[in-house]
């Protein structure tokens, strides 16, 4: 058990461990750029104003961002909920391939990415980089129990009952650092998920376990306050880059927020800013986070040698009240229809803006079709790495794209997944929707709405109608089925780029349980 008051002393010994097992040598790893990925969790396409004029959230870093890189317009996360996209993002792979076949994780669920795959920091270790993530994990670690053997929570019930039997003196196994990070400092799961308690590397940072509840009631450091978590792994992320600074290697943050996601707990300072609720407050608040990663890259004179990119895990979630700020003229998801955990382009079309001096060219644009999955891919081509067969399944380079090289479409297809499992696939202009409803939390929604007498598939021009509003599957058969047999393609060679054909993590059924 350690002392509430993070240790600087530990902290600067863990982030300033050299890259000694590297396969590349110091010098080559010199020319590499650092990368920082930030991650905002539940935050939608129209709350940026430099995707979105309209919007009536002031996002002026993200904005500056954008003026000084490239925006990407059509961007996917790979899932509509949180923990499918992060597997997504450090596999390149689809998540529905994984073990987890719809919903997502809890804060004392057992790791999802498998052993020996390989990931992002791993692949970038390879390479000569030290990697950190600070932040929200959502992709499990094993919690020791005071029986003995590991939690595996996979029902949000029992939490509560769960957090009496956690061990916390007992460090952590198969965390964030067993999957490729040299360094670790969040939380395990969603702010509205047990435990209430930060986590460094391998070990629960506590003084005292008492029960409190953000949402959800279960185990809690004393000292633990979920207000104060945005601006805690901000400041443990900026005093990371000092460090890093002061070294030749490159490296690889990746900084996954907690935030705008429930609880929507903006600190005193944005409270109110927005004038529209807390939710856009705590827009804000996000804004002036990645506001102070690039003010750290700047002043540490890095900034020319970093590729920084901002997008988010999925769309805006209902949680945030959309209505009452859609009566004050802000649409958080766009034009687009639906939001968080469905299958309609507002659940997981989300704001991508990647800065590169030098090499991304300001204030520019690209529609290129992309997902998430593809940081992987473009990862290993700017470190020259080629991936093996069994990796990055499903991730194309994208550098082609931050480069200004590309003329043509980069990715064949994209395959979406909503929160109850439901697929989708997209292909040029056409979208194709495997279930008569949202899978997800709108209209019309499965289990909770009457669905009889919709059509079982939805087939949208996106060119012709963003907004998803009129479906013509019926109009286009052909359509249909090319795209079926696509996807069926895709899910029984385990992958959807070239190569030698790939397992599975189970079953998988493309028509369940979205129908």
């Amino acid at each position: 058990m350690r002392n509430n008051s993070i240790s600087r002393r530990g902290f600067l010994k863990d982030i300033g461990l050299a890259a000694g097992m590297v396969a590349l040598g110091a010098r080559a790893a010199a020319n590499l750029p650092n990368i920082v990925f930030i991650l905002a969790d539940d935050m939608g396409y129209g709350d940026v104003g430099a995707l979105n004029p309209d919007s009536k959230i002031k996002t002026p870093h993200i904005d500056a961002l954008a003026k000084s890189g490239k925006v990407f317009t059509d961007t996917h996360s790979s899932s509509s909920v949180c923990t499918p996209t992060r597997y997504g993002v450090l596999t390149g792979r689809y998540n529905w391939r994984s073990r987890l076949k719809s919903g997502v994780l809890w804060g004392y669920s057992k790791r999802l990415i498998e052993p020996g795959r390989l990931t992002v920091p791993t692949m970038l270790r390879q390479h000569g980089y030290h990697t950190a993530c600070i932040g929200k994990w959502h992709l499990g670690m094993n919690w020791t129990l005071k029986e003995g053997g590991f939690a595996d929570m996979t029902d949000a019930s029992t939490g509560q009952e769960l957090s009496k039997h956690i061990d916390f003196k007992t460090p952590i196994v198969d965390g964030p650092n067993s999957v490729g990070f040299d360094y670790f400092f969040g939380i395990s799961a969603s702010l509205d998920m047990r435990p209430y308690v930060y986590i460094e590397n391998d070990t629960a940072i506590h003084t005292k376990i008492v029960e409190k509840g953000f949402n959800r009631m279960g185990a809690a450091d004393e000292a633990f306050e979920a207000i104060d978590v945005l601006p805690r792994i901000t400041s443990r992320s900026v005093a990371y880059i000092d460090e890093r600074a002061k070294t030749k290697e490159p490296f690889f943050l990746y900084f996954p927020l907690n935030a705008p996601h429930t609880p929507i707990l903006p600190t005193p300072e944005w409270q109110g800013k927005s004038g529209l609720n807390k939710y856009g407050d705590f827009v804000m608040q996000v804004d002036w986070s990645v506001g102070q990663i690039m003010e750290a890259l700047e002043r540490n004179g890095i900034a020319e040698n970093t590729l920084l990119i901002f997008t988010a895990d999925n769309g805006c979630s209902p949680a945030a009240k959309i209505d009452e700020m859609h009566s004050k003229g802000h649409y958080p998801n766009h034009v687009f229809r639906g939001h968080k955990a469905d299958i309609y382009e507002g659940g997981h079309r989300v704001p991508y803006i990647a800065r590169w001096p030098g090499k991304v060219e300001a204030g520019t644009q690209s529609d290129q079709l992309a997902c998430l999955t593809d940081f992987m891919a473009t990862c290993a081509d700017i470190a020259g790495a080629k991936l093996p067969g069994n990796a990055g399944e499903d991730s194309v380079s994208m550098l082609p794209a931050l480069l200004g090289t590309d003329s043509k479409p980069l990715r064949e297809a994209v395959v979406h997944h909503s929160i109850n499992g439901t697929f989708a696939i997209r292909q040029g202009k056409w979208k194709l929707e495997l279930c008569p409803g949202s899978g997800g939390w709108s209209a019309p929604r499965p289990g909770r709405d009457d669905m009889d007498g919709l059509p079982p598939l939805q087939l949208y021009d996106l060119e012709a109608d963003i907004s998803e509003k009129t479906n013509v599957q019926g109009e286009h058969p052909e359509v249909v089925a090319r795209l079926t047999a696509l996807l069926e393609g895709y899910v029984e060679r385990g992958r959807s780029t070239p190569g030698k054909k790939q397992e599975n993590d189970g079953a998988v059924d493309i028509g369940k349980p979205g129908a």
